[in-house]
This record gives structure tokens, sequence and C-alpha cells, in this order.
């Protein structure tokens, strides 16, 4: 994990202001999370895993406000934005750590993620995922909007052509291009869809589904009861 820690604290500075040129429909994607993430809680405990900069944080708690917020990532640069963004704010909690292999405590009324847990490999996210289900409250739900590979190599091929196109039209230099595709190479492990979904039911969550997709970029809800 040490060359992800790495990696993310180079681009802490830069990462959110090149959000909308590298995820193509990023409102959808993080808007699908946010409607996905539910609670009869007015202040549900909620754990974002992979956290990074708190951007998916901050959205959903414009619809919980009064939510006590705990943020895990490996990046210390990375939460250190996080930090600059609430600032002041109570009840709000900061874990440098690899989430792979820590307890993130809880219970926890939902828990959420964006974009980071497909840098895991196949056994760790596995095992994250029973680590999640363990760690929320009954009734307690799991959001994660992330990549997942293709289903076979023709959609894994279109998927990358689509999301390409989408890079090279937008309005980030040469370098800074290079340097996604450089990331993405190097830590990007993405998994079929279907056996990311296999893997939820499995750790014994009920209500499993796909609230969003487009191509690469999915959102998965999973509910435990």
């Amino acid at each position: 994990m040490e060359h992800i820690r790495n990696a993310f604290d180079n681009i802490a500075g830069e990462y959110d202001s090149q959000r909308r040129y590298i995820i193509p429909l990023m409102d959808e994607f993080y808007g699908a999370a946010v409607w996905a993430a539910e609670s009869e809680k007015k202040n549900p405990a909620i754990l974002d895993v992979g956290a990074g900069t708190g951007l998916l944080s901050a959205l959903i708690l414009a619809k919980f406000p009064d939510a006590s917020l705990t943020l895990m990532d490996i990046s210390e640069g990375m939460l250190g934005v996080a930090r600059e963004r609430f600032a002041g704010r109570e009840n709000t909690r900061f874990f440098v750590s690899d989430y792979s292999t820590a307890d993130p405590g809880g219970p926890y009324d939902i828990v959420c993620s964006a974009l980071s847990i497909h840098h895991l490999g196949p056994a760790e996210k596995r095992q994250l995922f029973h680590r999640i289900h363990t760690t929320l409250s009954p009734g307690g739900i799991f959001v994660n909007a992330d990549q997942a590979d293709g289903e076979t190599p023709y959609f894994r091929e279109k998927y990358l052509g689509y999301w390409n196109e989408f890079l090279r039209k937008g309005p980030l230099n040469d370098g800074q291009h290079q340097e996604i595709l450089k990331r993405r190479d190097m830590l990007d492990r993405n998994e079929k869809l279907s056996v990311q979904l296999a893997w939820l039911r499995e750790c014994g969550f009920t209500d499993v589904d796909v609230v969003w997709k487009n191509r690469t970029f999915v959102v998965t809800v999973a509910r435990k009861i």
C-alpha cells in the first residue's frame, strides 16, 4: 500500500480540482451515492472508507448535517485537505490508516466509499466487505461509488476507450493527462461488477444492487438487516 500512499500524497492538492475532468458524469455519479445513503436516524454514524479529501462525505453531510463522521484514508496528504474542509466541525474524526487491514471501529449506520476500494486486490476487497458488514448496525447501509472491470475483455476495452476519449476532450494538459493514465495503469485493480455483488451477498448483505452505472463507473448499495 506504500505506493498508493505516496501517489495520493503527491496529488492531494490538485485532486478535487481535477475530478470533474477525470470522472464522466461526475455529478450523477456522486449524486447517486448520496441518494442511496439512507438512515432512519437524524444523526447517523457515518464511516467514509478511503475518504481522501472528504468530497463524498461533504455531499452526504448536506443530507445528514447532524451526523457523526469518521474519515479513514492511508494518505496523510489527502486527509490534510479533508481536515481543512471540515475545520471546526464537531463530531468529525480522522484516521490515517491502511483500511485494507485496519479495524474500522463502529458500529456505523452508513459506510460509504468513493473511488478507492478498486485499488485493492481481490482478496483484500472481499475481506474488506466482510469487515464493513460486521461494523454496520442492523439496518445499516454500505454505499460504494467506484470502478468495476468489464465483464468480458470486449467490454473492458470498450469502457477504456470511452474513458480515454472523455479524458482527451477535457482541459487537462498533456502532462496531467499522462500522469492520470500512469496512475491508472499502476494503481487500478478493477474487479468485475458481478463478482463484487456476489462477494457482498456472501458477506450476509440482503439488499444488494447497482443504483447507477456508466461503463467503468458504478454505484453499488448493500443493506444489512
